[in-house]
């Protein structure tokens, strides 16, 4: 299994980094458009929850992002060492958050779980949480296209790119 891991702080101007990072470990998978869309999504809710509710009236400290691949199965753990969540059972319902105030929408984590295959929350208050998102990268039906984000496309069945490529 290869894996990656960088850690970085907790600020806004972290997050496109951090999407950036998943999607380049991502290109050994050759995920279509598609597919790179949600996971630099689910990545972007992750570390946007970190950025905004770990640290929330604490001193900013980090977020652990670790990537790793294991066949075509991509595993991604975002990870804060913030507040933690106290009920994370209502916390991944949609539309909860304890921002009103701020306009939170509450559909972060319901993003994540949308755009991944699958998707967990580990947390204690106090100690901080981790969200664990699972993507596997899959090769479309028989005689299918599949358009891939290096601008190329195949038929993974046959071997060869279909005619009009």
């Amino acid at each position: 299994m290869n894996k990656v891991t960088v850690i970085f702080p907790a600020t806004s101007e972290n997050e496109p980094f951090a999407r950036s990072v998943a999607a380049a470990f991502c290109m050994r998978f050759d995920p279509t458009l598609d597919e790179l869309s949600d996971v630099k999504t689910a990545v972007s809710e992750a570390v946007t929850n970190c950025i905004v509710h770990a640290y929330a009236g604490m001193e900013r400290g980090d977020v652990r992002m670790e990537c790793a691949a294991d066949g075509s199965t991509l595993h991604i753990t975002i990870s804060d060492s913030g507040r933690g969540i106290a009920d994370v059972a209502r916390a991944v319902e949609p539309f909860f958050t304890t921002l009103e105030e701020e306009e939170r929408s509450g559909m972060g984590f319901t993003i994540m779980q949308t755009f991944m295959t699958a998707f967990s929350v580990e947390s204690r208050p106090g100690e901080g949480t981790a969200v664990t998102m699972t993507k596997r990268f899959g090769a479309p039906a028989r005689g299918e296209e599949r358009r891939t984000a290096a601008g190329g496309c195949a038929d993974r069945n046959e071997g060869a790119a279909p005619a009009g490529c």
